[in-house]
């Protein structure tokens, strides 16, 4: 099961399996019966950006557009790991979960983000825990590396006003090996961070 919304900018979704599963979800889900057909221009949008990926279009776009939203992805999640933040799912993923935890912090943390010209989604109950309220970083490929700083600058700010840094920073490696055994929690600052996380978000993920 994928999502065509978060990957291309389009809308809907899309589920790869054996035939009699296929054929089971069209029997059992409502949506399939009452929604509508995806719209030719979004299936047109779809099929360009699958095209481009490719590289049947546009040349090596795809590629460059692929390798630009991993090391943004990379980038921007090891900066908050190392920052203190605690951060969810995989680590080449574009989408970025971080934990807020306290429902009313979520609100907060959107407003301030947004003063700074930053839009986020912030997610809670029913769709998470009632505990576990997050907001969601969507990197995209048309970032620029002082983009992710600026994300990562104006996070750092707001993480210690609204008190979200619950990690210890192990999650983003140690500066020197050891540290932590020794009761040395290897939390960056912002400005080790953005000097020496562009470099080594190139190798294997902490």
């Amino acid at each position: 099961m994928g999502t065509l919304t978060k990957s291309f900018g389009a809308a809907g979704g899309y589920v790869a399996a054996d035939q009699v599963i296929i054929d089971r979800l069209r029997l059992d889900i409502t949506t399939n019966i009452h929604g509508e057909s995806q719209p030719p221009a979004v299936l047109q949008q779809i099929s360009t950006s699958l095209r481009i990926i490719s590289g049947e279009l546009n040349g090596n776009e795809g590629q460059e557009r692929l390798q630009r939203i991993a090391f943004n992805s990379r980038y921007l999640r090891l900066g908050l790991k190392r920052l203190g933040f605690i951060v969810y799912g995989a680590d080449d993923s574009p989408v970025i979960p971080v934990m807020l935890y306290t429902p009313p912090k979520m609100p907060a943390f959107s407003r301030m983000m947004m003063e700074r010209g930053i839009a986020v989604v912030v997610v809670g109950y029913p769709a998470t825990d009632l505990i576990t309220s997050r907001v969601r970083f969507c990197v995209s490929s048309a970032l620029t590396k002082e983009d992710i700083d600026k994300i990562l600058t104006d996070c750092d700010e707001i993480g210690d006003k609204l008190y979200l840094k619950f990690g210890s920073g192990i999650a983003g490696g140690e500066k020197v090996p050891g540290d932590y055994k020794k009761g040395i929690r290897p939390r960056w600052s912002i400005e080790e961070v953005l000097e020496k996380t562009p470099e080594d978000c190139k190798h294997p993920m902490y």
